[in-house]
């Protein structure tokens, strides 16, 4: 790229603020968009620069004639911007002030790219998916961009009962339901979040681990590996952030591959005080096979908080032996009778002589007080004849007296005050409990739930209670929690389960993309319902219908149809050129079937996957009364 063509563009853009920002700096996605329009302002300021005007208009009879297309390729060239995404090319690292790595004590994760919306799912027939790369928006355009996120249209609605399913029109109250949502990720967290922002209280997220290998669905340019999952997950975590509660928290799991790029990415979204710690979890106690170095047994659970000075975790236990110690249970929950008396060295009564007096107790044991009465026990906090404390002072006791928190017991003669210890434990950061097994309580559980054949189509299920223990320990029992990496369903089973022990009324929902996995996900839960229910519901396909009917196409004369299907009924690409494609019939049919159906790909438009709400009455969009009803009731807007 010419220097100096590159700085007389540069002196012409920054004589305008229309293209730059507070700062002086060049808005490319701004002059790209103003470039696709021939907007009037910007080919005045282009045509008065001769250098630039020999370059990108042709002159004809006395008219000149903007090369639009040219112009719009040189910007979006990686070395026409240095402050753009593009600007860190293939490095990826810590930095500030663009030093990598350097001493700062703020800094960011950088990586090609960072600024882009990514597409990229769990599918290995998504649109793209044989691209080295697969960003969505690689022109940063505004308008695009809220295309993208716009609410979807909704279709083939279901509710599933125990032992019954049926068709919907209809959701009612759907910040009270459980749902299944199919579709991409990314797209769906952007249709949930007008109906559900800061109403999540917890999010698990267990992505792809990005581990590499033929089944690694990011391996793609080996220089783009990291930056790809890095945008990927970027995109979804920011969403992330904004549907989380105050008090909310985002649970995400992870191997070595990735943990370190990603807890640098997650301080960046979250905030590094709102880190509330990493579990190591061990799920595989034979390790992996086959390794040249250490045989990886383990994995890992980056935690957030939205808010450190809002989220609490629960009072519970996850140790299944101090569980047991909780035999109690009122309607605050289990507890423990511990005794009321502090003996210990450090808590003798000469220490605290502020937390030794005496507690009158009833013949029958039924009344406690601290008013002296005849024919009362009288107790103090003794032990072997030494003097020891209560645990709180004589006034503080009073006003907790009457909670119903205190009884007398008479043990071997000998009368004690004994208070309700509730269930708690100090929750440690390595989970080594043999019920995180993945094997024992993740795979082969599910080939028990689902069978062994539907079963065989999803590797590596997580163990039901690692997620039930993170959803124990960081929700309550009317919260809401999402999973958008849904996978074979267990957040959703888990929820199931930790509401029966609990007889709690938390709701899931779930986000998945392929049909194998939805399979799974709506069977495993509807076998599980007991007096709770969840709604299965699709985003409403537009260019993602074109894109499965090309990946199921067996012949060139199949795509062409499908083609010609989307001149009429899809969105393409603004640059591409029918007449020139057309004309290559024959070189495209001497082509292979694959890199013909990437071809026909690469016309659709990547932002246009789903039909927007927005387009809901269009009528080439054919969306029915049903649909109608389905969308408009869960976004809150039936007429």
């Amino acid at each position: 790229m010419s220097n100096l063509l590159k700085d007389e563009i540069f002196k012409t853009l920054k004589s305008s603020n229309l293209f730059c920002d507070k700062e002086g700096e060049v808005l490319r996605d701004k002059v790209i968009d103003y470039a696709i329009k021939n907007n009037d302002e910007l080919l005045n300021l282009l045509i008065n620069n001769k250098k630039i005007e020999e370059t990108f208009f042709l002159t004809k009879n006395k008219f000149k004639f903007f090369k639009s297309d040219l112009f719009i390729d040189y910007v979006k060239d990686k070395d026409f911007l240095e402050n753009s995404y593009t600007k860190f090319k293939n490095k990826i690292g810590l930095a500030k002030n663009n030093n990598f790595l350097s001493d700062e004590d703020n800094i960011i994760l950088n990586w090609p790219f960072k600024d882009t919306v990514l597409v990229g799912g769990q599918s290995t027939d998504e649109i793209y998916q044989n691209k080295k790369e697969i960003f969505l928006n690689e022109v940063i355009a505004y308008d695009d961009i809220d295309k993208l996120y716009d609410e979807k249209v909704l279709t083939n609605g279901k509710i599933y009962s125990k032992n019954q399913n049926k068709n919907i029109d209809l959701i009612e109250k759907p910040i009270n339901k459980n749902f299944v949502i199919k579709g991409n990720n990314l797209i769906a967290l952007s249709c949930l979040e007008k109906t559900y922002q800061e109403k999540i209280k917890l999010i698990y997220c267990d992505p792809p681990y990005n581990t590499g290998g033929s089944s690694d669905i990011f391996s793609y340019n080996n220089n783009f590996k990291h930056s790809t999952w890095l945008t990927f997950m970027k995109n979804r975590l920011e969403i992330s952030k904004r549907l989380l509660r105050k008090d909310g928290f985002i649970a995400i799991t992870i191997d070595h591959v990735e943990l370190f790029y990603l807890g640098a990415l997650a301080d960046e979204i979250f905030g590094q005080e709102n880190r509330v710690g990493i579990v190591t979890i061990f799920i595989n106690p034979k390790g992996r096979q086959h390794e040249r170095y250490f045989s990886a047994s383990t994995e890992y659970m980056l935690v957030y908080a939205k808010d450190v000075k809002e989220a609490e975790f629960q009072s519970v236990t996850i140790d299944e032996k101090k569980q047991q110690d909780f035999n109690f249970k009122d309607n605050d929950g289990k507890f423990r009778w511990d005794n009321f008396a502090r003996i210990r060295t450090s808590t003798k009564r000469s220490n605290k002589p502020n937390f030794w007096y005496p507690i009158y107790v009833s013949k029958d044991l039924n009344t406690i007080s601290l008013k002296k009465q005849n024919n009362f026990h009288e107790v103090y906090p003794v032990s072997n004849g030494q003097e020891y404390t209560w645990k709180v002072i004589k006034e503080t006791f009073e006003k907790k007296l009457s909670d119903g928190n205190y009884k007398a017991f008479n043990e071997k003669g000998t009368i004690t005050i004994k208070n309700k210890f509730r269930e708690s434990e100090v929750l440690k950061d390595l989970w080594t409990d043999k019920k995180y097994f993945s094997e024992f309580q993740g795979t082969n559980l599910l080939k028990k739930e689902v069978g062994e054949k539907l079963a065989k189509k999803f590797s590596y299920p997580k163990s039901l209670y690692s997620v039930l223990d993170t959803l124990k320990i960081m929700t309550s029992k009317n919260d809401i929690i999402l999973d958008f990496f849904a996978g074979s369903g267990t957040t959703g089973r888990a929820t199931q389960e930790l509401n029966k022990l609990d007889d709690g009324n938390r709701k899931f929902i779930l986000v998945e993309q392929v049909e194998d996995h939805i399979e799974i996900i709506t069977k495993r839960l509807s076998e599980n319902l007991d007096k709770d229910n969840f709604i299965y519901f699709e985003l409403k396909k537009l260019n993602q219908n074109f894109t499965d009917k090309i990946n199921n196409a067996k012949t060139a004369q199949e795509l062409f149809k499908i083609y010609n299907e989307i001149k009429k009924h899809g969105i393409m690409q603004w640059s591409f050129e029918i007449d020139e494609f057309e004309n290559k019939k024959e070189t495209f049919q001497k082509l292979k079937l694959e890199d013909q159906k990437n071809l026909i790909k690469d016309i659709l438009n990547k932002n246009q996957l789903y039909v927007n709400f927005s387009e809901i009455d269009d009528k080439r969009y054919d969306c029915s009364k049903s649909e109608k009803e389905l969308t408009k009731s869960f976004y809150g807007t039936q007429d």
